[in-house]
């Protein structure tokens, strides 16, 4: 799976694929290109992870807000670091068998993005 052509399908539509052990993680050109793809709230952090935060309004949209985050992680097997707080909740993607950055971080993202559509 190669996510180069900007004018590529939605990030969205593809599916998390597994990660092989020893991949090379996504250089920060290519990263780059495709944070542009997705909701303009999320962040490269250290051309290593993606973060963004979300704010709710209560404790308990945040935590429906985890739970469907966590149903997609299982659908997708690929698991964000998630933090929960009264009214907020980050996010933080990345993939541990490479320590960087991979496609399916990007693809995780714009399916989490899609979801709050």
């Amino acid at each position: 799976m190669s996510l180069n052509k900007e004018n590529d399908t939605s990030l969205a539509t593809h599916e998390c694929r597994p990660c092989q052990k020893g991949a090379e993680p996504l250089s920060i050109h290519h990263a780059q290109k495709l944070l542009k793809q997705l909701d303009p709230d999320w962040r490269l952090i250290d051309d290593r992870h993606i973060e963004r935060d979300f704010k709710f309004e209560d404790f308990k949209q945040g935590l429906d807000f985890t739970i469907n985050v966590g149903q997609l992680a299982e659908e997708q097997q690929h698991h964000p670091e998630i933090f929960l707080k009264w009214g907020k909740v980050t996010l933080i993607l990345w993939t541990h068998k490479i320590a960087g950055l991979h496609e399916n971080d990007f693809i995780f993202a714009a399916k989490i993005d899609q979801m709050l559509k």
